[in-house]
């Protein structure tokens, strides 16, 4: 009895173990095919349910004044979950997208290769064909019940009222894997920003989308939602962006560098808001839309001018004279000189000879009429001064120390942070660069001096230029520049609502621009001189270019006492500044600030706007613009 007890217990104990083991299998198993396989899981699911995705429409953008720049008109994609196409009628299906079978194969073969299709499942949606408009759209899904697992997926496209501000206003297009990882938001065949606006803020204009759980049969038939839509979210749409930017004043400048390379840029200075941004060539923004998109871009992409570059944030120029006033500012600040400070000029810098080179004009001269005349001389004269005062600084190289932190100050050497992709910092040149440039730190004034007169290694972005414009017009502060005026239903980032200052007396401005006020009414910016109407301050910049003619620069600002406007103008390979950077100035602020152009500049305005330059850099199909070695600049400089 013992025994048949204990047999008994084994027999209980043996069957209860492999239950035991054939529910572990069962577990196993389900958690493989469940969590491990999900492609099962997608399977059963997509049996029951039909989970569609319901993208939100892209927020608008408006110019300053509500006009209407970008919306969306709807597009279509066709679908395909490859496991439900049975006996698909071919032929009668490629007659209704109007492709032929070619065409269809191809497509077919693309969706579902796993090189160009990585998410690739024959149990989930997957994009057969894109961007179908609206009257395909109708065609197709008239007879949708005849092709068994075709859907057809709703989206939106962007549309450009306007046939400018392509660099600034950016593109959409397909998001690539390294998105995709970045942010689960996306899927594969999901768009987004791509460059300008539409990138920098493509977290405001993309919403949120929604999902459509919806129920089929044992066919896979659609039978409607799924507990009357219980599980549904519906899409958020973008939240829409108003800029600061005046289409009109956008749209003139546009007109005016036409056939030409370069930059304009308008600010106001009370605000830091980008009024106006040219960067020329460019391209009509509807041409990156619809089913050309990836002909036209290629098409942009192989163009010598390089229009997909927007010069205004990333162009990289010698500011040339127009860097001349923060020179007199620095060396006011720093007491290297005072407003009665006088240096002579003998149509070049005596203690190199001569070089760098200056025109006629009266000497010896002081602060406002060495701004006015743009004399060479005076500011090399203040640079070897502040750089060999060894009563306030203990060595070359502390003295420039002191003076590159001015110049970051009022703007160089980092980004400003302006909304918007692709910001070059330009270049200032700190004393560790030149010491290792010169393999020791015995280097002075003379062997860098061409730094006194914007150029040598000083680099500046058209944007820079105008931002520092602004800083003097606002006799020492400014706001960042932005783009983006408002944001619908949230506030502007509190980047650019901080007032920032120079560290730089009002007393020093005020004396800066007087001197540009004169450059305008009797100096080398006459051509701005639009008085009595409008009182002007400017500089001219006529900027060396290794690789052709010199580039044509202006900075100015009006009025002078209650400034509205600040500008930048660059042309690159235009000559001197008053020969095209001028006059593309002074049209510009008569636009904005009276309106309209005055009856005697209309002609100047027709010689502007058909006036063609076409670099020598780019027609040769070679870099507009290259770092040359530093020796090489300072010898030429020094003219050994």
């Amino acid at each position: 009895m013992v025994n048949d007890n204990k047999s008994y217990g084994k027999r209980r104990y043996v069957i209860a173990s492999i239950v035991m083991i054939v529910l572990l299998v069962y577990i196993v198993q389900l958690f493989n095919l469940q969590i491990l396989k999900p492609e099962y899981r997608n399977f059963a699911d997509s049996n029951a349910f039909f989970r569609k995705t319901l993208y939100p429409a892209r927020g608008a953008i408006y110019d300053r004044n509500g006009e209407l720049l970008v919306f969306n008109q709807p597009t279509y994609d066709v679908m395909m979950v490859v496991r439900e196409m049975k006996q698909l009628d071919t032929l009668d299906f490629c007659h209704t997208l109007n492709i032929d079978k070619t065409t269809f194969l191809q497509l077919e073969a693309d969706m579902k290769d796993r090189r160009k299709n990585p998410g690739y499942s024959s149990y989930t949606p997957q994009l057969f064909m894109s961007q179908l408009d609206v009257e395909e759209y109708g065609l197709l899904q008239e007879k949708l019940y005849k092709f068994p697992g075709v859907y057809i997926q709703n989206r939106t496209e962007r549309q450009y009222k306007y046939p400018y501000m392509g660099l600034i206003l950016g593109y959409v297009a397909k998001v690539d894997k390294n998105k995709m990882a970045a942010d689960p938001y996306y899927v594969q065949n999901d768009y987004a920003g791509k460059s300008g606006i539409e990138l920098s803020h493509e977290e405001d204009l993309r919403g949120e989308k929604g999902v459509e759980v919806l129920l089929r049969d044992a066919h896979g038939r659609i039978q409607g939602k799924y507990r009357d839509g219980e599980f549904d979210k519906s899409p958020v749409s973008g939240r829409d962006l108003t800029l600061a930017i005046d289409i009109n004043l956008q749209a003139y400048g546009e007109y005016l560098m036409q056939n030409k390379v370069g930059s304009i840029i308008m600010i106001e200075p009370k605000t830091g808001e980008i009024l106006c941004m040219v960067a020329a060539p460019s391209y009509d923004p509807s041409i990156l839309t619809g089913k050309n998109f990836s002909q036209n871009y290629l098409q942009l992409e192989q163009d010598p001018y390089k229009p997909l570059i927007n010069r205004a944030v990333s162009g990289l120029y010698p500011p040339g004279s127009t860097f001349k006033p923060s020179q007199g500012l620095v060396f006011l600040e720093e007491e290297i000189i005072t407003p009665e400070t006088r240096y002579s000029c003998y149509g070049g810098y005596p203690p190199l000879g001569g070089r760098p080179a200056c025109h006629p004009h009266a000497s010896p001269l002081n602060l406002q009429p060495a701004l006015a005349t743009s004399c060479n001389s005076f500011f090399c004269y203040g640079l070897n001064a502040m750089l060999n005062n060894r009563a306030k600084y203990s060595s070359t190289i502390e003295a420039f120390e002191v003076w590159k932190e001015h110049m970051v100050d009022l703007g160089f050497g980092y980004k400003t942070d302006i909304d918007l992709p692709s910001e070059k910092r330009g270049f200032i040149p700190n004393s560790k660069y030149y010491s290792n440039a010169f393999k020791n730190d015995r280097w002075n004034a003379h062997n860098i001096i061409s730094i006194a007169i914007g150029q040598g290694e000083i680099l500046a972005t058209p944007l820079q230029l105008a931002n520092y414009t602004a800083i003097i017009a606002n006799r020492g502060y400014y706001y960042k520049p932005h783009v983006v005026k408002a944001r619908k239903g949230a506030p502007l980032d509190t980047l650019y609502s901080k007032r920032r200052e120079s560290n730089i007396h009002r007393e020093h401005f005020e004396l800066t621009v007087a001197g540009m006020a004169d450059a305008v009414t009797h100096g080398t910016c006459r051509r701005a001189n639009m008085e009595p109407y409008l009182t002007v301050c400017g500089k001219t910049g006529t900027a060396e270019n290794p690789h052709g003619d010199s580039h044509s620069l202006f900075i100015g600002f009006a009025p002078k006492d209650d400034p509205k406007v600040a500008i930048a103008v660059i042309v690159e390979n235009g000559g001197f500044g008053a020969t095209n950077a001028v006059p593309i100035g002074r049209l510009m602020m008569q636009k904005y600030l009276m309106g309209e152009v005055m009856p005697q500049d209309q002609e100047l305005e027709r010689t502007i706007a058909s006036r063609v330059i076409l670099p020598f850099a780019y027609r040769r199909n070679a870099p507009a613009l290259r770092i040359d070695s530093i020796v090489t600049r300072v010898k030429d400089v020094q003219g050994e």
